[in-house]
């Protein structure tokens, strides 16, 4: 499958709060916070939406096309991204801006506060897909996750005139975006994707039914932590996928950017909605169980095991996973 992905690229600054936000928080004074956290770590990661999503990918065997903007700092970024299968061809560098910045504290209940600079994904706005399509010979999707809201608008508007089938996930930017715009992005998709909090904002900001958002797009899929997904299609029955339970909980984030490297790598392999579900639970437990969102490694028999293991024998054989484990590595 010809795969873009479309989004930020950023390098993650994660912190560790030992304690709980709430237990700060006055309820009187809710109108006026000024808190400071003294953290007991710093782990500085290689991050952004769309390169986790192509790094989980490319773990999964898949060779999917980054399309997204970096500063000149993205030099080592790129040969790590490279050597774990992701084409940066399409990768465009600023002259004059540094990578995107991803600040996070979580504590010790897994909630976060994040603050995110944008730095030279302002310049996503300049990319064009065409000459992607041009140099992969076609599109079959397109994924265009969060990233500059004017370069999430110009992709969406070019899949549309172009005839690229498109992916819409515009997670942390619904905040950002009025509902016009939400409603640009998503009508007309393949699929939809959102977590269970943003599938409600979603629907608030774009003043849209769930029954009217599914009359606008072929598929939503809705992650709800550690209570699985759920598909929802039109006039059909809603499926939902269990969670892979995690052995050890890490660290949240980028659970969601593996749960969609898992999927898209399913639909790579020409697998059903259901199957690519079950991937992306599978692939993002793994993310959970590590600290920052690209420093797992995928191992196929362990993966495999932990597939059949949740949802059993026969669903791992139809991933063609047992023929994976023989192998010794992933292929699309």
């Amino acid at each position: 499958m010809r795969l873009a992905v479309t989004g930020s690229i950023a390098t993650d600054h994660l912190m560790v709060f030992p304690g709980r936000f709430t237990d700060q928080l006055l309820a009187d004074r809710l109108d006026s916070v000024s808190l400071s956290f003294l953290v007991d770590t710093l782990d500085v990661r290689r991050g952004g939406v769309a390169a986790n999503i192509c790094f989980g990918l490319g773990l999964l065997g898949s060779r999917p096309a980054l399309v997204g903007a970096v500063g000149r700092d993205f030099a080592e970024y790129r040969e790590w991204l490279e050597d774990h299968g992701v084409d940066t061809e399409s990768v465009l560098v600023s002259q004059t801006r540094h990578t995107a910045r991803f600040l996070c504290t979580t504590d010790e209940d897994q909630n976060q506060i994040a603050s995110f600079y944008a730095g030279a994904m302002a310049e996503a706005r300049h990319i064009a897909l065409a000459p992607v399509a041009d140099r992969l010979g076609g599109l079959d999707l397109v994924l265009i996750s969060p990233n500059d809201p004017d370069a999430m608008l110009r992709h969406t508007e070019e899949c549309v005139r172009g005839g690229h089938p498109f992916a819409a996930d515009p997670s942390q930017q619904l905040t950002r975006m009025d509902g016009a715009r939400i409603r640009s992005l998503l009508t007309g998709a393949t699929w939809l994707f959102t977590n269970d909090y943003e599938h409600d904002l979603l629907l608030s900001k774009t003043g849209w039914s769930e029954a009217e958002v599914l009359d606008r797009v072929g598929a939503w899929i809705t992650t709800m932590g550690e209570k699985g997904v759920r598909l929802e299609m039109a006039g059909l029955p809603s499926v939902h996928v269990p969670a892979v339970a995690a052995r050890r909980v890490v660290d949240p984030t980028g659970v969601g950017d593996g749960f969609r490297a898992g999927f898209l790598a399913g639909l790579d392999r020409g697998l059903p909605a259901e199957r690519s579900m079950q991937l992306g639970c599978t692939l993002a437990t793994f993310v959970l169980e590590s600290q920052g969102s690209q420093e797992y490694v995928v191992d196929p028999a362990l993966f495999a095991g932990r597939f059949a293991e949740a949802y059993g024998p026969a669903a791992a054989a139809e991933a063609d996973l047992f023929r994976t484990v023989h192998s010794g590595q992933f292929a699309s």
